[in-house]
């Protein structure tokens, strides 16, 4: 079967990372079948041979590449790989891939915070890096980094991940603006909640670290609570289809969020005094309730000592 084409898209090449799973797999797809040429990465050989039977199972064809994001020669190697299959490097980025961290701000390992950081911001501000010159030579290009609607809505239980995607969107607009000149476009993307692997595994996170040493009531209830979230959300389509639209548009936007979730927290966060939005938050992790129990727990530890 031919691939499928589109006379409307632009007939570019795309690198599009974390292209295994969720938003990235959809964007790739997408992509594909607009007559674009996709590069996607792949953690592994396996998941990159995974991509492309994906692909042709569609009547796509696009080509993987295995890539550690937290490797600065892997990605380098990556780039390589992508400029011998195009024209000397990809006309456009789609820095995708990341991790998610759940948690209090005191549960991580430093070590688990540093890989965050690493593949959220680190390693797509690298690939960023690694793109841009075969672009300046060309003098266009584009660079799509997908952070996430909670870089504007921190809340408990993921502080971490939030402030690694809050570094990722600001880097994206200074980025934006030292590259205006070479004729490089760099557009922001924030997506809501989407029903993707990346959401299970937050999950799991919190699940692991209720432990006996652990706050349990509070990752019980930010358990429970990310999965009706969870359940609630729609598939990774609507974020591939406005990736597509800010890769094609002549003039795109330099903020695209996606999801109700994601324009009313990002209003609620800009219009409501802290406080308030605070106050919203905890009641939404049932904080509050913790709170309230507390002097009751401490009366009956007493007890239960003087007894």
């Amino acid at each position: 079967m031919k691939k499928k084409t589109n006379s409307a898209a632009c007939p570019v090449s795309v690198l599009v990372t974390g292209a295994t799973s969720g938003i990235g797999l959809a964007t790739s797809l997408l992509l594909a079948s607009q007559g674009r040429r996709v590069i996607g990465t792949a953690r592994s050989q396996e998941k990159a041979d995974e991509l492309v039977r994906t692909a042709r199972s569609q009547g796509l064809v696009l080509d993987a590449v295995v890539m550690d994001l937290t490797d600065p020669a892997s990605c380098r190697e990556a780039v390589e790989q992508a400029a011998d299959l195009t024209d000397g490097g990809p006309h456009a980025l789609v820095a995708n891939a990341g991790i998610p961290l759940t948690g209090a701000i005191t549960d991580p390992s430093e070590d688990r915070i540093r890989e965050v950081f690493e593949v959220n911001v680190v390693g797509a501000l690298r690939m960023c890096t690694l793109v841009l010159p075969a672009m300046r030579r060309r003098g266009r290009g584009r660079i799509v980094t997908v952070s996430s609607a909670s870089a504007r809505i921190p809340a408990p239980m993921s502080g971490w991940y939030t402030a690694s995607k809050h570094a990722l969107s600001a880097a994206t607009h200074s980025l934006r603006m030292e590259t205006r000149r070479h004729g490089v476009q760099v557009v922001l993307v924030e997506p809501g909640t989407v029903a993707t692997p990346f959401w299970t595994r937050a999950q799991e996170d919190l699940g692991a670290l209720a432990t006996a040493d652990a706050d349990t009531d509070v990752h019980h209830r930010a358990a429970n609570l990310l999965s009706r979230i969870h359940q609630s959300a729609g598939g990774p389509q609507p974020v591939a289809r406005t990736i597509a639209r800010a890769l094609g548009a002549p003039r795109p936007r330099r903020r695209y969020t996606v999801g109700v979730d994601a324009h009313l927290g990002a209003a609620l966060q800009s219009v409501a005094p802290l406080w308030l939005s605070d106050q919203i938050k905890i009641r939404m992790f049932a904080l509050h309730a913790l709170a309230a129990d507390a002097p009751n727990q401490a009366i009956q530890a007493r007890q239960t000592s003087g007894s």
